[in-house]
Order: structure tokens, then C-alpha cells, then sequence
């Protein structure tokens, strides 16, 4: 292994970190997963209803955003010098999970 060179950045070992990222980033998706198929079973074992139907689409709408925003993350993480994640993405990433922990707190009770 040489050197860098003036202006260069030195080669980056990233060790194990990256797959440990991408392992919590795969377990909360399948949180997020359960909680929503929860909901639906709620939905369907209570008898469909307009509430309930509304609260299902939500459920899966917040579960499509977090799977969009984890998917993006997971390739990110497969380069050599990966990308720090964004604001927004961990904005959309945090508000997705804790609405959709709301969302199925709610369809429980």
C-alpha cells in the first residue's frame, strides 16, 4: 500500500461498521414490517371500517416511506467511501418510524 499523495485522501479501511449499519438499518425495517402487518390483521380481525381502512393505508404509507429512505441508506453503505446520511433522510427515517409506532399503539387499543 503507498502512500497518498498531495491532495489525495488516504484509503479508507472501514472495517466492520458498515455491515453493522446496514444489520440495524434491515431490523428496524422489519419492526417496521411487523408493525404493519399487524395493523392489517387488526383491521381485518375487527371487521373492515372506513377508520380502520384510512389507519391501514397510513400504516403503509409511513411503512413504504421508511422501507425507501432504509433501502437508499443500505446501497449507500455498499461503496468504499460511503455517504454520510442526510438530514432529510434521517428526518423522513425518525418521523416514519414514530408515526407508524403511533399508527399501530392506536389500531391496538
Amino acid at each position: 500500500m503507498s502512500a497518498p499523495g498531495p491532495g489525495q485522501a488516504p484509503e479508507r479501511d472501514p472495517g466492520l461498521q458498515p455491515e453493522r449499519t446496514r444489520l440495524a438499518w434491515r431490523r428496524t425495517t422489519l419492526s417496521c414490517t411487523v408493525a404493519a402487518v399487524l395493523a392489517a390483521r387488526a383491521v381485518l380481525h375487527h371487521g373492515p371500517t372506513a377508520t380502520g381502512i384510512l389507519a391501514c393505508a397510513l400504516c403503509l404509507l409511513l411503512w413504504l416511506g421508511f422501507l425507501t429512505v432504509a433501502h437508499r441508506r443500505m446501497l449507500a453503505l455498499t461503496d468504499r467511501r460511503p455517504r454520510t446520511l442526510t438530514v432529510r433522510g434521517a428526518w423522513t427515517a425518525a418521523l416514519c418510524t414514530l408515526a407508524l409506532a403511533g399508527c399501530a399503539a392506536a389500531m391496538v387499543v
